[in-house]
């Protein structure tokens, strides 16, 4: 499976904005847009003059990065939002947000959707008392997503379920920390859906040209 390897930081940098993809650290000063507030690269100092194209192609990949998908799979999951019912951008974040990885990491069993998605690949949770260990998986409302009994002894876990209550855990899910599990509870709606904030519109019309 391809993934990329390479420094995250950079990412945050160059949409000059925190996305949040290496957990604590994001919530400190040595957070890489605190310390160096410019893009990356040998004219990341320039003056840049920026087209329309660019700004739709810049939110894009701010979304794709933020949620820790290749452009192939983020493609993939544009098409089955514009074939639902609804606003197809409010259809594409909901869609993100149902990810099994994304969920564990709302849930606050990790600090990041990197670290989420390993621990979903290396078989820690059950959806609904049955293994699961793909993190594209789509949750569905009532589906209770909870850790395997092994899994509960795990010290990077509980450090992250301890430190649940800084970031909060969004409305439409519901955590049961004593028995490390949760469940989604309804459907986000979009005004729920703030960090980082994201202009959908510009993503559907970059792929709607």
């Amino acid at each position: 499976m391809a993934r990329y390897t390479g420094s995250v930081c950079r990412f945050c940098r160059r949409e000059a904005t925190k996305l949040f993809l290496k957990g604590d650290r994001c919530h400190t000063d040595k957070c890489a847009v605190e310390r160096r507030n410019y893009a990356p690269g040998q004219h990341g100092q320039g003056r840049i003059k920026v087209s329309n194209y660019g700004v739709q192609l810049r939110e894009k990949q701010k979304l794709k990065r933020t949620y820790g998908l290749l452009e192939g799979q983020f493609r993939s999951t544009f098409d089955k939002a514009d074939r639902m019912r609804g606003v197809t951008g409010e259809n594409l974040l909901v869609l993100l947000e149902r990810r099994l990885d994304s969920v564990v990491y709302r849930l606050g069993f990790a600090t990041s959707r990197n670290e989420a998605r390993q621990l979903v690949r290396h078989n820690h949770f059950l959806v609904n008392g049955h293994k699961v260990n793909i993190p594209s998986y789509q949750v569905r409302t009532g589906d209770v997503v909870e850790l395997r009994e092994k899994s509960k002894q795990v010290v990077r876990i509980n450090e992250a379920l301890d430190g649940v209550m800084r970031r909060g855990v969004p409305s439409w899910l519901e955590l049961d920390r004593a028995a490390c599990k949760g469940s989604l509870k309804a459907l986000p709606v979009r005004e729920e859906l703030t960090t980082p904030e994201f202009q959908e519109k510009l993503v559907v019309e970059l792929y709607s040209k």
